[in-house]
């Protein structure tokens, strides 16, 4: 099984000139918990609701005024993207898709075209247990 066996190509994404408001605001009412930030087609990073967690809590203690919580979510989301992301190819096994959840602890890989680095899809970790359901089900009429 590969890559583009399982990986969702209706893409949600972020792009660079978003602020950090409106991806948590397209995480919650679109119920997602990863988003891809690119460049035109180009994939620079990824944010997930973690992240913006992450980001806020910190700064929320520090916040003195209502102003202040609005000039946090006009924070471009660029600032708090992961720009270390690591990809996958549509035509590479399934398995590197779960070693990199595996080894890194993120629960969802975005899928990639070389070499322009163009993004086309996305696996996630409910990508692959729905998989695994799927395929756990057929077994079990088999037998």
């Amino acid at each position: 099984m590969i890559v583009a066996d399982v990986m969702k190509t209706n893409l949600i994404v972020a792009r660079v000139e978003d602020t950090v408001a409106s991806a948590a605001a397209l995480l919650e009412s679109l119920e997602i918990r990863h988003l891809p930030v690119v460049e035109g087609k180009r994939l620079i990073g990824m944010v997930s609701d973690r992240d913006l967690r992450d980001y806020r809590l910190p700064v929320l203690e520090e916040l003195e005024s209502p102003t202040q919580a609005d000039a946090m979510g006009r924070t471009p989301i660029v600032e708090v993207m992961r720009g270390d992301v690591i990809a996958v190819e549509p035509d590479e096994p399934l398995s590197s898709v779960l070693d990199i959840m595996i080894e890194t602890k993120v629960g969802a890989v975005p899928v990639l075209a070389r070499p322009r680095d163009e993004l086309v899809g996305i696996v996630s970790y409910i990508d692959l247990l729905v998989e695994l359901r799927v395929r756990v089900t057929a077994e079990e009429l088999e037998d």
